[in-house]
């Protein structure tokens, strides 16, 4: 497995749509061209690679001096539970070392927070340093 930080344009948007595809992120792959656009406006992208396939995406976006935001992390399903989404998530957090703030929403599942916890994130409402909401919206 290859953990790198790539260009936009060095990934195929077939080999893209179908890791989002393998998760079930059909919000992205019902407009692939939404997904691609999406994907070239980042800050910075990771992927792993296994001889050569795609086998999992880590997309950011940042200000690069106070705000890093863990956008997107995706592991093929055939690829979980080998360290690649911690290696994603490491190598996509050391690109932004001065950045303070860093953040991410994700589904409420056992799974992913426990993951999320084990890298050392936690929800907003549980930090000791004070009272700090978070707040989203989708439309």
């Amino acid at each position: 497995m290859i953990v790198a930080r790539v260009a936009a344009v060095s990934l195929s948007r077939d080999s893209v749509l179908s890791l989002y595809a393998a998760v079930g992120w059909t919000a992205y792959t019902n407009d692939p061209d939404t997904l691609v656009a999406a994907i070239e406006g980042s800050t910075a992208i990771f992927t792993a690679t296994d001889d050569g396939a795609l086998v999992g995406l880590a997309r950011v976006i940042s200000d690069g001096a106070t705000i890093c935001y863990l956008q997107d992390l995706l592991v093929h399903p055939a690829s979980q539970r080998q360290g690649i989404g911690t290696a994603l998530v490491a190598a996509a957090l050391a690109a932004f070392p001065a950045v303070r703030q860093k953040v991410l929403l994700t589904d409420d599942e056992p799974e992913q927070r426990a993951f999320y916890e084990a890298l050392g994130f936690a929800e907003a409402s549980a930090l000791s340093t004070g009272v700090l909401r978070a707040f989203v919206r989708f439309d």
